[in-house]
């Protein structure tokens, strides 16, 4: 098998461990795991025409960039999402830019354990609920926001970022950080449910 080959069966066996082995299993998300494979093997199409002419790796990391700026700004993804895109492309690259080498598969090798290992509890706090919660009020005020947060989802509100205030339509879109309280087995009541039940 030729060097080029050899590079184009690792860079499959990579990105299908990456995306089905890690991603899929993990996130369910089938139309980022269709995106993570066609960046990978758009690009590595790409790098090994490059890699075969005489414009050498320059053009190479270019299109790197290019295509990073492109993909970033057409959706919101988070930023784990973010990690696993730029795993995708960076796998890519080197197994079209590359000959098959003990650097070459270490660092896909190396990508692929760093992020397994990057995406699980041992990072990531055991417990947290990372989600977007839309309020039917405009509040300006964390203090106020994270008292109602916890009052709806009766869970700690660990992280808060606020997405979209809109005084107009009064509503707050917030990303928030949960995690359920340790002495509390019962969901907070709502006083807007209580309110409507009487």
């Amino acid at each position: 098998m030729t060097s080029p080959a050899m590079m184009i069966f690792v860079d499959l066996m990579a990105i299908l461990v990456l995306v089905f082995g890690i991603y899929f299993p993990r996130h369910r998300r089938s139309d980022l795991a269709v995106a993570f494979l066609g960046v990978n093997i758009g690009v590595l199409a790409v790098s090994q025409i490059l890699a075969t002419s005489s414009v050498g790796a320059g053009l190479g990391l270019g299109l790197f960039g290019v295509l990073s700026i492109i993909r970033l700004r057409s959706s919101e993804i988070s930023q784990r999402e973010v990690a696993y895109y730029f795993a995708s492309l960076a796998i890519g690259l080197i197994s079209g830019l590359a000959t098959v080498s003990l650097l070459s598969t270490t660092m896909i090798a190396l990508i692929i354990a760093v992020i397994a290992v990057a995406d699980t509890s041992l990072v990531n706090r055991r417990g947290v609920q990372r989600q977007q919660i839309q309020l039917d009020r405009a509040i300006a005020q964390e203090r106020e926001l994270r008292a109602e947060i916890e009052n709806l989802t009766g869970q700690q509100v660990l992280t808060v970022s606020v997405l979209k205030l809109d005084l107009v339509n009064d509503l707050t879109l917030v990303e928030v950080g949960l995690q359920p309280r340790a002495h509390s087995t019962t969901p907070v009541e709502n006083p807007l449910r209580e309110a409507i039940d009487a």
